[in-house]
């Protein structure tokens, strides 16, 4: 059976949790988004770029009780309870030891079509009844939505999850949109780190900066934590690639690493103050975002102060 593709439905970013009647709450997933498709024999799986990439997941198969559906979810690993992207990247090979101990799960949580049936016309609350009455079971994962968004972002917080999603009541499924009718709430930290260099830019910002190379101090250099190049308006960009111009240095003021990309050293002497989702094993930001410039002097922006653990 030739089943039909469906685009991700997409969510509006909301800045702050809510309550608000009308609304269901659910957690939001640190994994790879998925549309899956099961026609009762062989599964789908696209991603919101169109990759197909079921042939990674092997285990990601419903039982043969299943009807043909089509599930919209996240691929996740789980470790403790909650999804690790990081464990989800090291589990990107098949080999025996990522199948071993990487294993995947579907968090499945919207229903697109089922039988003959679409269902993206149909209130999200009766995709979701019909949803739990498909008898899925592991690895196959679904979750029940909470009325109260500010009880399940403190769940959010004390278990450093990656956020929530609010979807209002009564809603249809609308494939490729990105709409008003959910709306995601980042769970986000920040730190303040040093800037160490800048690469350079590229497409609309040649001539400008790509991204603020962040380190933090180790004895007498910065250990390296990442880039951000996201979250300045066009003033900062202006104001930032003066600055930088005159802190210019002829060496870097980082602990050497392999991975480290290339830049323009400069001066350590300005402090960022950077949001980001998590801490990689690497130690590395995930997903920063430049919020302004700290007072802080630089010298007590330290790896044992500022870095994970």
């Amino acid at each position: 059976m030739t089943l039909p593709r469906y685009q991700p439905m997409l969510a509006t970013a909301w800045p702050a949790p809510f309550i608000e009647s009308g609304w269901h709450f659910e957690p939001k997933w640190d994994g790879i988004r998925g549309i899956l498709g099961w026609d009762g024999s062989t599964v789908t799986i696209h991603t919101r770029t169109g990759a197909e990439v079921a042939s990674r997941y092997p285990e990601l198969v419903p039982s043969k009780t299943v009807p043909v559906c089509v599930l919209d979810g996240e691929v996740v690993v789980l470790s403790g309870g909650r999804a690790s992207f990081e464990r989800l990247q090291q589990r990107s090979a098949l080999s025996p030891v990522g199948l071993r101990d990487h294993p995947v799960s579907f968090v499945a949580f919207d229903l697109l079509h089922l039988d003959q049936r679409s269902l993206i016309d149909a209130p999200i609350e009766e995709r979701r009844n019909t949803l739990e009455s498909l008898g899925l079971s592991e690895p196959f994962v679904t979750v029940n939505p909470v009325d109260d968004g500010n009880a399940l972002w403190s769940v959010v917080v004390q278990r450093d999850l990656e956020g929530m999603v609010a979807k209002r009541v009564g809603s249809p499924y609308r494939p490729g949109w990105r709409s008003a009718d959910w709306r995601k709430v980042a769970h986000l930290h920040t730190v303040k780190a040093v800037v160490g260099g800048f690469t350079p830019g590229e497409g609309g910002r040649i001539g400008s900066f790509g991204a603020l190379v962040l380190g933090l101090r180790d004895g007498d250099r910065l250990r390296w934590i990442g880039s951000v190049g996201t979250g300045f308006s066009d003033q900062d960009l202006s104001a930032i690639r003066i600055a930088l111009g005159e802190m210019r240095s002829s060496e870097s003021p980082f602990h050497p690493h392999p991975e480290m990309p290339a830049m323009t050293p400069v001066e350590p002497v300005l402090v960022a103050a950077v949001a980001y989702r998590n801490w990689t094993n690497a130690g590395r930001v995930r997903h920063p975002r430049f919020r302004g410039f700290a007072g802080d002097a630089v010298e007590g922006v330290t790896w044992e102060r500022e870095g994970p653990g």
